[in-house]
Parts: C-alpha cells; sequence; structure tokens
C-alpha cells in the first residue's frame, strides 16, 4: 500500500524554495502580464518576451490596444503560434477592458475574457497579489503532479481540482511551485531527483530506488 502523505506539510519546502521566484514572463505591468498570458497559450515564455519587446512599443496600454484592428496585431504576432486565434481573442478582449484600470481582478470575471482560460487567471491573480482562488496548472504541474503523486491523471482542470481539495488555500502557489520545478529539476527525461526537495515524498523517485 502507498504511504499516505501528509501533503500540506510535505510542500512547504517547495514553496519555500521557490517563494520569491519571478514569473518567466518578463512583465512590467499587468496589462502586459494579461497580453503576454493570452501570447503564451501553445508557445515558449521564451518567444513571447521576445515578440512582447516590440509588442509593447507599439501597444503600450489597453487603450492603444483596443484602437488596434485585428489585421494589424497580426502583422506584430506573426511569430507566435496560433497567432490568427490569437489576434482575434487580444482585440476582443481590449475592445472589452479598453483601459487598463478596467482589467479584471477576479477568476470568473478573468475567464469570461477572451483567450484566458483557469489557469491563465490563475497566473494573473498571482503576479497581481491577489488571494487565489484556484491553482496553476501548466504542462509542467501536469508531469510533476501525478509524479508526486499529490494528483493524478492527465486533465489540467482535475489536477487542479484535486491540488484544491489536498491543499489549504494559503498553499496554492505550490502549483506554480510544481512549474518552476518542472523546468528545472523534474524535467520530461532525465530528472535529477537526487537534488529535488520533493524527493522523500515522490512516488516517481521512490519507486526508481525500490527497483535499484
Amino acid at each position: 500500500m502507498p504511504v499516505k502523505v501528509n501533503w500540506p506539510e510535505a510542500v512547504k519546502p517547495l514553496l519555500k524554495k521557490y517563494k520569491n521566484e519571478p514569473h518567466p514572463l518578463e512583465y512590467k505591468n499587468i496589462y502586459q502580464l494579461i497580453v503576454m498570458v493570452v501570447l503564451s497559450a501553445q508557445d515558449s515564455d521564451k518567444n513571447i518576451n521576445k515578440v512582447a519587446k516590440d509588442f509593447f512599443k507599439v501597444f503600450p496600454d489597453m487603450k492603444a490596444l483596443s484602437r488596434a484592428t485585428q489585421e494589424v496585431l497580426l502583422k506584430h504576432i506573426s511569430g507566435v503560434r496560433n497567432f490568427g486565434n490569437k489576434a482575434k481573442w487580444l482585440s476582443e478582449m481590449a475592445e472589452k477592458i479598453k483601459d487598463n484600470k478596467n482589467i479584471p481582478e477576479t477568476l470568473d470575471a478573468l475567464t469570461a475574457l477572451p483567450g484566458i482560460g483557469r489557469k491563465s487567471a490563475n497566473v494573473i491573480l498571482r503576479e497581481s497579489g491577489k488571494e487565489p482562488e484556484g491553482v496553476i496548472v501548466d504542462l509542467h504541474v501536469v508531469r510533476v503532479a501525478p509524479r508526486l503523486s499529490i494528483a493524478s491523471g492527465t486533465d489540467p482542470k482535475k489536477i487542479e481540482k484535486q491540488l484544491m481539495e489536498v491543499l489549504p488555500q494559503n498553499e496554492w502557489d505550490a502549483g506554480m511551485a510544481m512549474s518552476f520545478l518542472g523546468r528545472e529539476i523534474c524535467r520530461p527525461t532525465n530528472p535529477k531527483c537526487e537534488i529535488c526537495v520533493m524527493n522523500t515524498v515522490c512516488a516517481y523517485y521512490n519507486e526508481i530506488k525500490k527497483n535499484m
């Protein structure tokens, strides 16, 4: 029988390790973040950081973005994956928000915007310093959480629900911490298990040790 883990206690070293880690998207304000979050879907943070520099010179705020047509936006984000849909989402979002001061600050209001799902909304809330309303589950968390055995499956929404059930709200930043862990340590191939702060409770690592 698998060992029962006290997850609220077990994630503390992980939260401590990544507490002050800056988000990989290099934004300067919440307007830039919300745009970059939309652009980053199915693309790399590195690519979005590169594209965003020139984009924000042309569209420095939500007002400027709201005046742009989809055709104009397409020219500035053609280096981004799925740029056709993203131009549409940004245009519709800017038309709805119109000004930086109107950017929503709740999960429901954010997910009502085009191109913003729960993961994106959770990232925006985290970076805005708001109280978490959910757990960030990106492709790294989809890999890391089942390896740890803190959650199971491959559906981000189901994994988020499991994490919210097993962890208290003040530890929901464990999602972003797992994302950082997945980028640095818990890689898809050749994970660096020996130096991982979670290896004592990790089902994946303990299975490897058992079979050695």
